[in-house]
């Protein structure tokens, strides 16, 4: 069976709604001082340590100097004339730490080429391998490429096109404020959710045709872990901003919130392998009479006292025999079947504080994207409010919406979601940062009652590798007079 390694692939847009911009972006992410001419000032960026390389790739259509960045960035900030205008797809994904810096950038480079140039996408990338966090590599990929596309002629063309609604009749439906109700469609399939799904399925493919190529029984997948059929818990996403805090040694909440998930992960697995392995066990030896454990572990230390070089060591091993007896006694465990039963109680608790611990992160979730949505709501409902009212004000009101088009079309978005997620439309953040603050708390326990099972599952497979022997050995005779019959038939 392979193993799977984690997966990271994540896509955004840099957006100046956001106070972002796309040259000092670029800037960043490849470790260059670069100027805006947008903005009027430098970003320089020179003395980021980690930028292994950056290189642009271009498609055939794609004008010549938009080979150099602070070129192609400054003529994607100029072709936006909107303040809050959404200004670059921005991609990060991980390379792996099984291939060489060399076949990771090889390959990284030939995926772009594929899936992104091929589609006639301008394609910024650097790779960076940041100093190990942990004692553990993070090579990683990030990716910058304009929203706006080039026609065949390298200009910039349009990002988007309205189509409006129509009623029953065929003509155009108005809102209430008047006026024309349309969707925006983007002229491209680059930042559908289709598309990202392909990218990451076919990342996942390019990486694992490599794996098998180097003989290694490792895979990645892209799927989520409950589409994967595996028992783990998710990670959060933890953003730039997050990795860079960290990065510097700086703890956040979603950083120590992953920490305890990947090392609650560990610890199932551990559970898992344990579990396993004593059920396998007890599967091989299991008879018409079930061996007494005591028993057997009193012919264990009996075998070792034969061979024991002083009286220190027999007293040592006696005071382990009385301590392996006491563990089977405070849990009732006399024989095999018992064992297993118990066993078998305990794949059932971690399945259940498992099933908890994803209960509540799904639920942690969704409260923190109704914070997110009521934050948004109250922000922008103030320009809602702001709306000249219909009459004599009808220029007013048009230069008014104009000026607000994006936040009143962010205002209904969140409505809308908000609505859907709330049957009763009443907002409760206070309430639902409290049951945040609560699941947290409990999400953090789960990973302290797996502890103790651990430790007792550690303790049974002591006890199974003691016994283990015991039983091999009283096979041992039976198992060559079986030899013996079959020789003299």
């Amino acid at each position: 069976m392979n193993d799977i390694a984690d997966f990271h692939f994540h896509a955004d847009q840099i957006r100046r709604s956001k106070g972002q911009s796309a040259v000092a972006s670029a800037a960043y992410r490849a470790g260059e001082k670069l100027h805006s001419e947008y903005y009027g000032e430098d970003s320089d960026y020179t003395h980021k340590s980690g930028v292994v390389c950056s290189e642009i790739l271009l498609p055939a259509h794609a004008p010549a100097e938009y080979a150099d960045r602070q070129t192609l960035w400054n003529a994607v900030e100029n072709a936006e004339q909107h303040p809050k205008a959404q200004l670059a797809f921005s991609f990060d994904f991980a390379l792996q730490n099984e291939f060489s810096l060399e076949e990771n950038i090889a390959l990284a480079r030939q995926f772009l080429l594929d899936e992104f140039v091929s589609r006639g996408m301008i394609v910024d990338f650097a790779v960076h391998q940041p100093d190990k966090k942990d004692g553990i590599p993070n090579p990683h990929v990030h990716v910058m490429c304009p929203i706006r596309p080039l026609d065949e002629h390298g200009q910039w063309g349009a990002k988007q096109h309205r189509v409006y609604e129509l009623d029953g009749d065929g003509n155009r439906v108005r809102d209430e404020a008047g006026n024309y109700v349309f969707n925006a469609v983007p002229t491209t399939d680059w930042g559908s959710p289709e598309t990202l799904e392909h990218w990451r399925e076919a990342w996942c493919r390019l990486c694992n045709a490599k794996f098998e190529e180097k003989g290694l029984d490792v895979r990645i997948d892209h799927r989520s872990y409950e589409r994967q059929g595996l028992d783990r818990l998710p990670t959060v996403h933890e953003g730039p901003a997050v990795r860079q805090m960290e990065a510097k040694g700086i703890r956040t909440d979603k950083g120590d919130l992953n920490r305890w998930i990947r090392a609650t992960n560990r610890l199932i697995r551990s559970i898992r392998e344990k579990i396993e392995e004593l059920t396998d066990w007890l599967k091989e030896f299991r008879q018409p009479q079930a061996p007494n454990l005591a028993e057997l572990l009193g012919r264990y230390y009996d075998i070792r006292n034969e061979n024991a070089w002083s009286q220190k060591a027999r007293l040592g091993n006696l005071k382990r025999y009385v301590e392996d007896v006491a563990f089977l006694k405070e849990h009732m465990l006399l024989d095999t079947e018992q064992l297993q039963a118990h066993v078998s109680d305990l794949s059932g608790r971690v399945h259940e504080i498992n099933t908890a611990a994803r209960e509540k992160a799904a639920r942690m979730k969704e409260l923190k994207n109704l914070l997110r949505w009521a934050e948004d709501y109250a922000r922008l409902r103030p320009v809602v409010d702001g709306i000249p009212p219909k009459g004599g004000f009808g220029k007013r009101r048009e230069k008014y919406m104009a000026e607000h088009d994006g936040e009143l079309r962010q205002f209904y978005a969140v409505k809308r979601k908000l609505d859907n997620a709330l049957p009763d439309k009443k907002l409760a953040p206070k309430a639902w940062q409290a049951e945040l603050d609560r699941l947290g708390q409990e999400y953090a326990q789960l990973h302290e009652e797996l502890t103790p099972i651990y430790a007792e599952l550690k303790k049974l497979r002591d006890i199974q590798h003691k016994t283990d022997g015991v039983l091999r050995r009283q096979k041992e005779p039976k198992v060559q007079a079986q030899k013996r019959a079959q020789d003299e038939r």
